[in-house]
Parts: C-alpha cells; structure tokens; sequence
C-alpha cells in the first residue's frame, strides 16, 4: 500500500514515537510510507527518514490559517494519491477529515488515531465539531480502552466505528549500550547514589511539580534525573525556578532531550512519573522493556499497563506525600524492585508487542478499503 500518515507535530513525544515505530515497521513490510507534519522543528525528521520514510511539512501556522492548509493538503494528497491516509492528533485529524472527503471519488480511506484523552474534548464546541468531523473517518484507532471510552464520550465518535490497539515496541530496542557506572560517571551522580528516572515532556499534563515537591522528602542520596523538553512552551524553565525554591540544588538533574534513554534507564534505579492523565505512556512500555520498576498514578489508562502490586506502584495524582511514601519503599527494597521490573518486562512481551500493533494496524487499512 501506499501509506500517508499525518501528525500535528514531529517534537519527541509518545505520539511521535509511536509513530515512527509504526512507520518503520510498515516499511519493513514494504509498504511505501510518507509522513506530512504541520506545526514545530520537526525534532525527529531524520530518524523517520533513516528508516526509509518521506517526510514534508507544510506549515500551519495559526487555527485562522486552517482553510488555506486544508486546500494546500488537498492538493498534496491529489498528487500523491494514497491508498490510505492515517491522521494523528487532533489538528492532523481535523485537517485530514476536512481535506480528503474533497478528493472525491478518488478519496482514499481515512483512519485516525486517538493517542491521548484530549483535554480540548472536554470543551463543548470542540466536542460538537469534533463528533461531525469523525463521520468522515473510515475507521477510529484507540490505543488503550480508557481512551476508547473517552472518545466515545467526549468525541462524540460511536462505539462501532473504534478498533483499540494497544502501543508495542520492541524490547531490545531498549537494551543499554554503556556501562551503568559508565552513564553515571558521565552525568556527575554517584556511584552509589539511588537515582529516579522521569522521561516526559515538561508539561502541565506530565505533573513534574508534584515530583519535585515529594523529592523534598526523600533521602539526600536520592536523584532525580528529568528527561525531555517542552519545545511548546517554558515548562523547563519554570521547574526550574520551582527546584530551586525547594532547594533541590544538585539532586535534581535536568538532561532535556536525549538520544541515550536506554542507557539513562540502565542507570537508574526507579521510573516515576506522575501524570495528571496519559494515553497510555510510552514511556511507560520503555521502561518496561528495560526492567525498571515503575512509580506513577491511578489515572487514565496508566493501571491498563502498569499493574499496582505487580509491576509497580500506583498512586493517586498530585499528592507529594503519597508518591514519596510509594518511592521510599520501591527504595528500600531492591528484591522487590527487581520482582516487579521483571514483572514489568513480561507484561510487555505478552500484550504490548511491536510486531501486533503493526500487523493489527495494518488489518485495520485492509478492511477500510475492502
């Protein structure tokens, strides 16, 4: 098939990556694969390229410039002519929704992917116009079932028209290329030090304050590693102003974006991550993969992958206190800690394979053009 994928952004972010993981794979099963992005730097354009896909952006750069990028894709997909056309995020899925249905009967078929419980459902108008759009859409892909029920609710999509797909990825993938003393040698933390991992945007959604605040009860020994930017807006920057009000000083390591997160995962004692709502959490599978046991919340579909008392621990949001109590005793109980991050890494190769998502995917093309 000939495949157009299009996605509001390509910043590195779990839509993003998932992405690119599809995209791979769907190259490898040779399939000609393109992406077309519309908003941001492009931050992951060469790794997609790497792995044989095209790549173009065609820029929106306000709600108002809409219409003239919707004509402007309309004609980008006339000349192509796609077989399928596979929309991600929800300006993507409304430009998609608005540009293909003018092809005519040349259209191809128009699946969308539901990577998030999108806050902006929750507003009524969104919602109204959100619901209209979808009947354009062959087919809806969730990829957890809390967000399949939120779509259902919020965007107004019937629960006919959704197939739930789970994220994959491939464990070795994750596998770390350095030594663990090596990693933090480099990074300036101890050998023995007891070290949290955080791999997330630095965004409102992701919770990074409550983190920071439960970093104030725990241990000296204890860093805290923080992984990802926030290209969109000034999230970093207010962390850390907020670190330092709390006097974290060193324990508190802000890495940005970075190419190496196996071999950060590798060096790290425990992923924590407390998220005011998620998806589903690639990084979340990432961490998985690499044995590391997980703290984070009860929201959204975190319990769907991470299994309180098996392969982590599960709190509730935005309680300092709580999250604190939760990583003190995954710290103080190494055995137990490896019982779960084992736990974890056999969750993932039963249900959150790579080799599924693609092939499931893919299914889902077949029977919209059938």
């Amino acid at each position: 098939m000939k495949i157009q994928h299009l996605i509001t952004t390509l910043g590195v972010g779990g839509a993003e990556k998932h992405l690119l993981l599809l995209t791979a794979g769907q190259v490898a099963r040779g399939h000609e694969v393109s992406v077309l992005y519309f908003k941001g730097e492009g931050e992951l354009r060469e790794e997609f390229e790497r792995v044989g896909v095209s790549v173009a952006h065609l820029p929106m750069a306000t709600v108002s410039s809409l219409p003239r990028t919707r004509r402007a894709l309309t004609e980008v997909l006339r000349v192509s002519a796609p077989d399928i056309v596979h929309t991600h995020l929800l300006k993507a899925d409304a430009l998609g929704a608005m540009a293909v249905p003018r092809l005519g009967r040349a259209a191809p078929p128009l699946i969308a992917s539901k990577h998030n419980d999108e806050r902006a459902l929750l507003r009524w108008p969104v919602s109204v116009i959100h619901g209209l759009l979808s009947k354009r859409v062959a087919r809806t892909i969730a990829l957890s079932k809390h967000v399949e029920q939120f779509v259902i609710r919020h965007g107004r999509v019937p629960a006919d028209a959704i197939t739930q797909i789970y994220y994959g990825i491939d464990p070795t993938s994750m596998r770390p290329t350095r030594e663990r003393a090596e990693v933090r040698a480099e990074i300036g933390v101890a050998a023995d030090a007891r070290v949290l991992v955080c791999v997330g945007r630095l965004a409102p959604q992701k919770d990074h304050p409550t983190l920071l605040r439960a970093m104030t009860s725990l241990p000296d020994d204890v860093v805290l590693l923080l992984v990802g930017g926030d290209p969109f807006g000034q999230g970093e920057e207010q962390l850390r102003r907020l670190a330092g009000e709390l006097g974290l000083g060193e324990r508190v390591r802000f890495l940005g974006i970075r190419s190496d997160v196996p071999d950060l995962l590798g060096a790290s004692d425990l992923f924590v991550l407390p998220s005011l709502w998620e998806g589903l959490g690639l990084v979340f599978l990432e961490a998985m993969a690499a044995a590391l046991p997980i703290v984070a919340t009860t929201v959204s579909a975190i319990p769907e992958v991470v299994e309180d008392g098996e392969s982590g621990w599960l709190v509730a949001p935005s309680d300092p206190d709580a999250l604190a109590a939760a990583i003190t005793t995954a710290l103080d109980d190494p055995d137990e800690r490896r019982r779960r991050g084992q736990a974890g890494a056999a969750r993932l190769a039963e249900r959150f394979g790579l080799d599924r998502m693609i092939d499931e995917t893919l299914a889902v093309y077949e029977a919209a053009r059938s």
